[in-house]
């Protein structure tokens, strides 16, 4: 018995590391670049038919279903609720954006995972770029329907908050997920990155600064950028320019 269980080892290891070299070679990658063309086509039709105005009738609708009806200046919910929304919105200002890059580059950087967190500075850095040549290009203007729940001072399309958000925190669940070997964390990394994704967006939504549109297109962008990261991260990983995976215990 004990001999029929030693001789199994060899053997579910070899297919264990086939598995990994399929994930990092073909699968991974295969993944990466299918999000990444699905989301850019999808922010391109988004933004094409909110220059038509086909948008419209929609973001008005959604937008004025947050508002009491008899006082447009007062979003649904408790007043509690909006104060919550305004905590959540500043997930996803610069400031906080900045700090968290920096929180997570600086423990990667001492775990000796430098590459990585050159990585992860590159990514949010580049997003950020991207972020404001996009608003400088579309220059949509802010919603004027409802009173703003908190001052604004770029344009509207694609939302920033909800384009930083999705680069930031999408980026950095699928980074730390990838030097993780083990699944229990992976999801739990990513799906806090996702949560903390939609919730800053919605909260725009509800603060009445942007329209619907506006967050769904940052969305879009953001999510396309960490996809593009992903696959860098397993290009530079499969030539050995990053970092690989802790091994399992």
């Amino acid at each position: 018995m004990k001999a029929s269980l030693s001789s199994g080892r060899p053997v579910i290891g070899h297919a264990s590391a086939i598995w990994r070299r399929l994930r990092l070679n073909e699968i991974g990658p295969l993944g990466a670049l299918l999000t990444l063309s699905t989301l850019g086509w999808a922010f391109f039709y988004l933004a094409d038919e909110v220059g038509e105005g086909s948008t419209a009738a929609l973001d008005r609708k959604i937008l004025l279903s947050l508002r009491n009806p008899a006082d447009l200046s007062d979003p649904i919910g408790p007043r509690w609720l909006e104060e919550t929304m305004r905590d959540i919105t500043g997930l996803g200002s610069v400031f906080t954006i900045v700090f968290v890059t920096a929180a997570v580059a600086s423990y990667l950087a001492l775990t000796r995972k430098h590459r990585v967190a050159l990585l992860v500075i590159a990514a949010v850095g580049g997003g950020e770029i991207v972020s404001t040549v996009l608003k400088l290009f579309y220059h949509r203007p802010r919603p004027d329907l409802v009173p703003h729940g908190m001052e604004v001072f770029t344009a509207s399309f694609p939302s920033g908050h909800a384009m930083m958000s999705a680069i930031a925190y999408l980026t950095l669940a699928i980074l730390l997920a990838r030097l993780n070997p083990e699944r229990r964390v992976k999801a739990l990394v990513l799906v806090i990155g996702v949560a903390t994704t939609l919730l800053v967006g919605v909260s725009r939504v509800y603060l009445g600064v942007h329209w619907p549109s506006d967050v769904l297109a940052g969305w879009c962008v953001g999510a396309a950028w960490a996809a593009l990261c992903w696959f860098v991260a397993l290009q530079l990983q499969r030539s050995g320019e990053v970092e690989a995976p802790d091994p399992p215990p």
